[in-house]
């Protein structure tokens, strides 16, 4: 990647939680828990999916793809936690760390553009439920995550020459136990407007959008589920978007309050920048595998038939 010559370090020092260094290899058994469970549990979400005829419908298709950015997010940041809170080896060497910023910056849209394509599935499936199986076809559902993907790694294909125009001398030490954008170019001795300005227009153009789309979808969906005469089918009608809901907030929240202690939160203890981050890489991919799993039948019957398929 040596495109530009300018200054850069061999290596960056990984920081784990300011002020805890010395209790961080206590921290290391419940990070491997919930790598576990993230890794373990959207596994299983595949394999049930894959498994189970009944399965095959979009909603669960959807549900495959989200199983999956989660599990590649998990995986683009496992070695550098373990190694930073397990054996305090802090150095990742400066290409890794831009294809690890890369990696958790397009993994996260895609998780962003799957929700939105889920509440697009939840629309149709509540709002015109006759079309239903004409509009989501396999060959939509496969285009769709086409262009989830294709979306991620476009956007962000710019970002580590970003990164890489920019003379790195102010420090070699991030704020986290892995790479990010923000706190990378907070690193340069050189003018960082364009980096800012890429950044603020990746989050609008792409998570802003994603969000209000999914906002609209539901009140399209309000509007079409106040419309039935049956209270008991309002409630039967809404309570398929529960577990979506829940998975939009999971992911929305944590990214939302990182950004804004990121822009606005300068005298918030490091600390809080910290947890906040790692939030918001970590609970995501730990809480969704268990959110559908617990609120959606389909998904546990399909769990429960394959662990007793295994057994025999």
């Amino acid at each position: 990647m040596g495109l530009f010559n300018v200054t850069h370090p061999a290596f960056f020092l990984l920081t784990g939680i300011p002020g805890l260094q010395s209790s961080q290899f206590w921290l290391a058994g419940p990070l491997c828990v919930m790598y576990a469970v993230a890794l373990g549990g959207n596994t299983v979400i595949l394999q049930a999916v894959r498994a189970e005829p009944s399965l095959h419908q979009p909603m669960y298709y959807f549900l495959s793809m989200l199983s999956f950015s989660d599990m590649a997010m998990s995986m683009a940041t496992l070695p550098t936690v373990l190694r930073t809170f397990c054996l305090n080896a802090r150095t990742i060497d400066f290409d890794a760390c831009l294809i690890q910023m890369f990696l958790i910056h397009s993994f996260s849209m895609m998780e962003s553009g799957i929700l939105l394509a889920m509440s697009f599935d939840r629309y149709v499936a509540i709002c015109d439920p006759l079309r239903y199986a004409t509009v989501l076809t396999n060959e939509v559902i496969a285009g769709m995550g086409l262009a989830v993907t294709a979306r991620s790694f476009i956007t962000l294909f710019p970002l580590p020459f970003l990164i890489q125009r920019l003379p790195i001398c102010r420090s070699n030490v991030l704020s986290h136990s892995y790479c990010l954008h923000p706190d990378m170019m907070k690193l340069a001795c050189a003018d960082i407007t364009i980096n800012i300005i890429y950044g603020l227009f990746v989050l609008i153009s792409t998570f802003g959008m994603d969000l209000l789309f999914i906002f609209l979808s539901y009140v399209l969906i309000l509007h079409s589920v106040m419309a039935i005469a049956s209270r008991e089918e309002r409630l039967k009608a809404l309570s398929t978007c529960v577990s979506h809901i829940l998975a939009v907030l999971a992911f929305y929240v944590p990214m939302i309050g990182v950004s804004m202690v990121h822009r606005f939160g300068k005298n918030i203890p490091r600390y809080i920048h910290v947890l906040l981050s790692n939030i918001y890489l970590f609970v995501p991919p730990v809480l969704n595998p268990l959110i559908y799993s617990a609120k959606t039948k389909e998904i546990r019957r399909a769990i429960v038939h394959m662990f007793h398929h295994i057994k025999m």
